[in-house]
């Protein structure tokens, strides 16, 4: 949630970065800050009355030690009508602030100076690729082909047991998925981060706290019952374990890891972009998530896109990394990073990972603070990204991989795999 303080002191800085992230509804910016306007004006009223009362409270005692019991019977008459008159301006405050507050939850957050303009995917910036596309054999086929023909997943039986968007994975396909799952969290937690295992399901203040409510309320399954909500990512309830908390400096960074299944309603439209593991409802991802100081926060997304370049690197895979443009970053983001991979069987670049710095944007959201040498209290910054998302990370290595004798399995993952190929 953006701060009221950075509202009102860079208004324009404001509307040209909602401007960037294509928001429809600029006018909001005026409405809040008169919304505060109206708060700050109500809150004087209270607090003037609430002195009046304590001082008229004050001399009742005084009038009853003098003996002047008839005007002490009106000072308590007159601390009466106060009363009322602070309890209602009390009830018309709280609206105020909860008209204020719904406001601001709509706004996203301000992409930074360097985010691209644009509204679309092909105007995000190309930073730079690294590895090398396989030429593959004549008789190369997309992944969906691949699970059939080796027996990796069953997305018929996944859908009589669910529905569609849910696979069921199998065999030497499931084997696969834990390989990947173990050297991701291998990975990470020996470059410094510690290893969670969160659950599965968050409350309603969870998933407001890193911005999915109310922006993406109808993309989460929502457990009606109990109010809720399965995950989309593990970023959730990562973050939040240190929503409300005063954070010493001297923890500082906290760098996180979990892997987890994440849910999601939106599973896109029909067609070659969503088949076979390209886009599901649920799906196993391992996430990295760091908490710094506002000053370092740069410097560790710098960190992290080299943590995931590395990782993607010793998977042999072709990537390139995206810089997102305004129009296709989301909600919560200031700055993100796509990483795509060259899914060779496809011909076609599948997003795998992205890695995004909120700045202040979620610790707003859940007052996630940390206090300086002075003992000012001031806000942390939140980071996460994909270490990775596992299905198109698996269709890529399936599909770059494929031989006319099976499938190889990258050097990196042999180990854990127990074999060489899938033949």
């Amino acid at each position: 949630m953006l701060q009221l303080a950075m509202i009102r002191n860079n208004k324009e800085a404001v509307l040209a970065g909602l401007k960037k992230k294509n928001f429809p509804e600029p006018a909001i910016i005026d409405l809040v800050i008169s919304m505060d306007d109206q708060r700050k004006a109500l809150q004087v009223q209270s607090d003037e009355l609430l002195a009046q009362r304590n001082a008229v409270s004050k001399s009742i005692g005084a009038l009853m030690a003098q003996g002047s019991k008839d005007e002490a019977e009106t000072q308590k008459a007159v601390v009466s009508t106060l009363k009322e008159k602070i309890d209602l301006l009390a009830v018309e405050l709280a609206a105020c602030e909860e008209k204020l507050h719904q406001a601001l939850v709509k706004l996203p957050n301000i992409p930074t100076a360097i985010v691209p303009p644009g509204k679309t995917p092909e105007e995000n910036e190309n930073i730079r690729e690294g590895g090398s596309i396989p030429v593959l054999h004549k008789e190369a086929v997309p992944h969906w082909d691949l699970i059939t023909r080796y027996d990796l997943v069953d997305f018929q039986t996944g859908a009589k047991l669910t529905g569609s968007g849910f696979p069921l994975y199998k065999g030497l396909g499931a084997k696969l998925q834990r390989a990947l799952t173990q050297y991701f969290l291998d990975f990470n937690t020996t470059a410094g981060y510690t290893e969670y295992l969160p659950p599965l399901m968050v409350n309603e203040a969870s998933a407001y706290g890193t911005g999915q409510l109310p922006d993406k309320e109808g993309q989460m399954y929502h457990m009606t019952a109990d109010n809720y909500y399965l995950i989309p990512t593990s970023e959730v309830p990562l973050t939040n374990i240190y929503r409300d908390e005063i954070v010493p400096q001297s923890s500082l960074p906290i760098k996180m890891t979990a892997f987890t299944p994440c849910f999601r309603r939106e599973a896109g439209s029909f067609g070659k972009d969503v088949r076979g593991l390209n886009r599901v409802h649920q799906f196993d991802k391992v996430e990295i998530v760091n908490l710094t100081l506002a000053e370092n926060s740069y410097k560790v997304l710098d960190e992290m896109v080299l943590h995931v370049e590395k990782m993607i690197q010793s998977l042999e895979l072709p990537y390139r990394i995206l810089r997102l443009c305004g129009g296709d970053m989301s909600f919560a983001s200031a700055l993100t990073y796509d990483f795509e991979v060259f899914s060779a069987g496809q011909q076609r670049w599948l997003e795998v990972s992205s890695v995004s710095n909120f700045e202040s944007f979620q610790t707003n959201r859940m007052k996630i603070r940390t206090k300086d040498e002075s003992g000012k209290t001031q806000l942390l910054h939140s980071l996460n990204g994909s270490a990775l998302a596992l299905p198109r990370i698996l269709a890529s290595i399936l599909e770059n991989n494929q031989t006319a004798s099976g499938i190889n399995i990258p050097l990196v993952l042999r180990p854990y795999f127990g074999a060489d190929i899938i033949s």
